[in-house]
């Protein structure tokens, strides 16, 4: 799972919602969540705005599903 999918899920946001925050179109997010299209920096820059993460965060890459918990 891409870092952006897991961002717009913890949030709750539909694609289309993520791509409305960010003000691209909503194909381009589906495209970009499914690595089928790398976006220009101008709009990983918008998707790190609307997600409210710093911009040098990687939001293409890969990572897991679940977080791992730390046994105690």
């Amino acid at each position: 799972m891409k870092r952006i999918t897991r961002l717009r899920l913890d949030k709750g946001w539909s694609k289309s919602e993520l791509a409305r925050q960010a003000a691209i179109h909503p194909s381009q997010v589906g495209l970009i969540e499914s690595g089928r299209f790398v976006p220009y920096k101008s709009q990983l820059a918008k998707l790190a705005a609307a997600l409210g993460v710093d911009g040098s965060v990687d939001l293409l890459a890969d990572v897991d599903p679940e977080p791992a918990r730390i046994a105690q």
